[in-house]
């Protein structure tokens, strides 16, 4: 069992996708995500398996949840630095944003 020690640890933050493209080089459909958290973290990228339920002209503009301190990943030709939060559903992975727009760099508490 996880304890609330090691969930804290776990440093979530609110970021808006900036810039989206396929990831043709991904083993699985996957799309190239650049993320904007705000000016204390900056902007990231990542590589998300979200194909099934998004396209790259949606997803400019949304706002997600995503861990920020995970160590740095390399897929195929490209080095994901954030982990965007989702939930498995029968139709693909449904991005989990915020209720309402808040601040880029906001923090899960």
């Amino acid at each position: 069992m996880a304890t609330f020690d090691d969930f804290s640890k776990l440093d979530i933050r609110v970021g808006e996708i900036i810039k989206a493209e396929v990831f043709e080089k991904a083993k699985r459909p996957a799309y190239k995500l650049w993320i904007d958290f705000g000016q204390e973290i900056g902007i990231k990228k990542t590589s998300a398996q979200i194909t099934n339920l998004y396209s790259v002209e949606e997803l400019e503009g949304k706002q997600v949840l995503g861990v920020v301190n995970f160590p740095p990943r390399q897929i195929a030709d490209f080095m994901s630095e954030v982990l965007v939060l989702g939930t498995y559903s029968k139709e693909g992975v449904v991005l989990i944003k915020p209720d309402k727009v808040v601040n880029k760099g906001d923090k899960l508490g």
